[in-house]
């Protein structure tokens, strides 16, 4: 068996990733369609930060939009767990959150299931920028974050996951999740803190090959 090869926070070329930022938790505790757990808006809220900094780094964003059909067609076994209807399209809690700053010219992809990778042309989008690192922040941990994790370890992309700015459904959810994730690759979580000063190393070695 051969030794462990240490990884950096960015390995090769990052693209941030901006999971499902949208709608947001229940106010004053009225019942959501969807579980979340305590402090979930407090890590959403961490994440205009990290995108103001990327695109000052020269690293490219990638916002995601879950999105279903008003006639629920392409639920499929989603609504068969702990979720009921929800981000359908044309209400205003599926709308991406204002506070993240999409422009007209930003990458947003919209999907129907939770990983970012099914039935979406991410991969497509990724090999266009000639991303090495992905760098998750969003919601859930333990759903679309995780499985979009998966799915990129899988496609043999270096995964990073910023632990103070994504949420879960539950606390022990989001917990196990995390753990599930650095099991994959070790040093996949990081703090925001970690990843700005990552960013800024990368905008200091590498000249920005992509519109911001």
């Amino acid at each position: 068996m051969s030794a462990q090869t240490p990884r950096e926070l960015i390995e090769g070329n990052p693209v941030l990733v901006v999971v499902d930022i949208q709608g947001g938790a229940s106010v004053d505790g009225a019942e959501s369609a969807i579980p979340f757990m305590p402090g979930y808006q407090e890590a959403m809220d961490r994440a205009p930060a990290l995108v103001a900094k990327a695109r000052d780094c020269g690293v490219p964003v990638i916002f995601f939009q879950e999105a279903h059909r008003p006639d629920l067609v392409d639920f499929g076994r989603e609504l068969d767990g702990a979720e009921d209807v929800h981000l359908l399209e044309g209400e205003a809690g599926t709308e991406i959150a204002p506070a993240l700053g999409v422009r007209p010219h930003d990458y947003v992809i919209r999907k129907r299931r939770y990983s970012c990778f099914f039935g979406t042309d991410f991969e497509i989008l990724l090999k266009g920028l000639r991303a090495n690192t992905l760098i998750l922040v969003g919601g859930h941990t333990d759903v679309c974050v995780h499985y979009t994790f998966v799915d990129a370890h899988q496609h043999d992309y270096f995964c990073r996951v910023v632990e103070d700015a994504v949420a879960g459904s539950s606390s022990d959810a989001h917990d196990g999740a995390l753990r599930a994730m650095e099991y994959l690759q070790t040093g996949a979580r990081r703090q925001s803190a970690e990843v700005v000063e990552a960013f800024e190393g990368y905008a200091r070695s590498s000249a920005p090959s992509f519109p911001r």
